[in-house]
């Protein structure tokens, strides 16, 4: 995205907007798609769903004023494009600043919530303060002429953060938008950022807003030209050839006249149709985990990419809400030197920058929001040839296993479909160093451990319908006899480590599936994983080096090692949409 003059030579300054728009995502020929994204205020042409890519240097602080543009022409605000369920623990505008991120009570099942949006937009990966974290219970309104008397227009939080940020940095927030600065000081990675407002997440990541943030340069980079580039630029001139490409793959689905589907209550789930509020605590809208038919990659359904027989570098992020993805390519060729069944991928880096040496993988396993930085090499693959990203994994969620083996993969005619590459000729030398010879920066390993805290992942089932599914999902700490203690979103606060110190988070899961733990403002080392009564499994070779997201497989107990140098209120979560909507997200505090 272009950025404004900045109002200090070391602050790089942007202006972007979260807004309405119409996009060509299903194929050309079928009806264009309302959606939401992100773009520059300042250049109309930039919105796209998900959002251009935000390129940031190492050192070189970010400055950036989020601004809630869900408005219409008239400054009237727009309601959600999809069915908001106000029966849970969330952002609740209606309720007044004395009700607001709250869980309302009601005496007749609701419709879905058809008020003006709340949003709050997080760094994913960022290492930031907390008034720049994008804290879920610091949202805003858009600043629009008919928001109702008596609604909360910002969250519980806005105000005192807006009060942080003014005394560090000088600046305050006007309405409709918050100012965040992002120091950029971590290791070169692949960071994205996606709202992160409570209780709607997983609704305003669904219609669209999300986008990639790249942080380059610093001790652990790599110089330009080892790796294949070059990657899109501002002011590239058209035609120009990528070989460096950010990937984000999305799960969703569709109506006939191409608007966004997704469901529009609890039966779609599991058939259960009531009774809901008040005479069950099953809530009336939301949905467990939400799985699309139709795979998405960069704002397009099922997309052609031509490329040449050089190397690639793809810069992966599993953008679902709730699907692991399980990714391969496979070549089909009617050339008459075929190409290999399967091209492997070499793992260069995952979500804390480059791992300690690159590793080969046949497939790349990837929950939602974790990242995987790969070279595909397609030196010897012969003009002519089609090749297939395809999706192996699940069409429900993931518990652990291989696919065709402990779960049947996705359907391969729509969702085990993910992208299709064509080889055409080579235009000009490939430099870029082969993945097998490279050598990667090297991280310094996180000191010995202060503290151990034991956690927990468990389900809520309903009281009084104990036959139907999960009512919610729930994180908390374990009992002195090994039991979970599930803890909600406003209980008290029990993680609270001190600044400076290092602590190994035990994640026990006493659910049947494996949840993607995201845990904010660290980066963290993967310990081992361990099954009651077995020895501990080193991570993966994939799952060295550093990283911000942890797949917490059921029946285990899953290790990981963080410092906490920054004091402040962040959140650590479930980062399955759909279940850090309802209570899989817990508050803590850097004392």
């Amino acid at each position: 995205m272009p950025p404004l003059d900045p109002a200090r030579t070391d602050i790089v300054h942007y202006s972007i907007a979260a807004r309405q728009f119409r996009q060509q995502v299903l194929p050309p020929g079928l009806p264009a798609t309302t959606v939401w994204g992100y773009g520059s205020t300042r250049h109309p042409g930039t919105f796209h769903c998900p959002a251009f890519t935000i390129e940031a240097r190492f050192g070189t602080p970010v400055r950036v004023r989020w601004k809630n543009g869900l408005r219409d022409r008239n400054g009237r605000y727009l309601p959600h494009l999809l069915p908001v369920d106000p029966t849970l623990h969330w952002a609740n505008p209606p309720g007044g600043t004395s009700a607001r991120d709250s869980r309302p009570v009601f005496r007749a099942t609701p419709g879905p919530y058809t008020g003006p949006v709340p949003i709050v937009t997080h760094l994913h990966g960022g290492r930031n303060s907390e008034e720049s974290d994008g804290y879920t219970e610091a949202w805003y309104l858009p600043d629009a002429a008919d928001i109702p008397a008596g609604y909360a227009r910002v969250g519980s939080f806005y105000e005192e953060f807006n009060r942080a940020f003014a005394a560090g940095h000088g600046e305050s927030w006007g309405l409709g938008e918050a100012v965040y600065q992002y120091p950029n000081r971590e290791r070169a990675s692949t960071f994205w950022f996606h709202d992160h407002a409570l209780g709607v997440t997983r609704l305003n990541v669904y219609a669209g807003l999300a986008g990639f943030y790249l942080l380059r340069g610093g001790p652990a980079d790599l110089p330009e030209g080892v790796l294949p580039g070059p990657a899109p630029r501002l002011g590239d001139p058209p035609g120009q050839s990528y070989h460096e490409i950010p990937l984000i793959i999305q799960d969703r689905a569709f109506h006939a006249d191409g608007s966004l589907h997704y469901p529009a209550g609890r039966a779609a789930f599991d058939g259960f149709a009531g009774p809901y509020v008040p005479h069950s605590d099953i809530p009336p809208i939301w949905n467990p985990e939400c799985f699309g038919n139709t795979m998405v990659v960069n704002g397009r359904t099922w997309p052609v990419l031509p490329i040449e027989p050089r190397r690639y570098r793809f810069r992966l992020l599993n953008g679902c809400n709730s699907r692991f993805l399980t990714l391969k390519i496979v070549a089909n060729s009617s050339a008459r030197r075929p190409a290999p069944a399967v091209l492997p991928f070499w793992q260069l880096g995952n979500e804390g920058g480059f791992l300690p040496a690159p590793v080969r993988r046949e497939q790349v396993l990837t929950s939602p929001a974790e990242r995987a930085d790969v070279i595909v090499d397609f030196t010897h693959v012969p003009v002519g040839t089609s090749l297939y990203l395809i999706n192996e994994g699940p069409d429900k969620a993931f518990g652990g296993g291989k696919p065709g083996t402990e779960f049947a993969p996705a359907d391969p005619a729509t969702t085990g479909q993910v992208m299709k590459f064509v080889v055409g000729p080579l235009t000009a030398p490939d430099t870029s160093v082969p993945p097998d010879q490279l050598t990667l920066p090297q991280f310094d390993p996180l000191p010995a451990a202060d503290r151990t805290r034991r956690l927990s992942l468990s389900e809520k089932t309903s009281a009084s319908l104990p036959h139907v599914g999960p009512r919610g999902l729930l994180l908390g700490t374990l009992s002195a006899t090994g039991k979970p203690v599930p803890m909600r979103w406003d209980d008290p606060v029990t993680e609270n480590p001190a600044v400076g110190t290092t602590e190994v988070w035990e994640i026990h899961n006493f659910t049947a599936d494996a949840h993607p733990i995201h845990i904010h403002e660290v980066q963290f080392q993967v310990v081992d994983r361990q099954r009651s009564g077995h020895p501990a499994q080193p991570p993966e070779p994939w799952e060295r080096g550093l990283k911000d997201t942890v797949v917490a497989y059921p029946g285990m107990v899953t290790r990981v090692k963080a410092r906490f140098d920054r004091r402040g209120r962040y959140v650590w979560h479930c980062h399955m949409l759909e279940h850090e909507d309802n209570e899989m997200m817990r508050p803590y505090l850097v004392v």
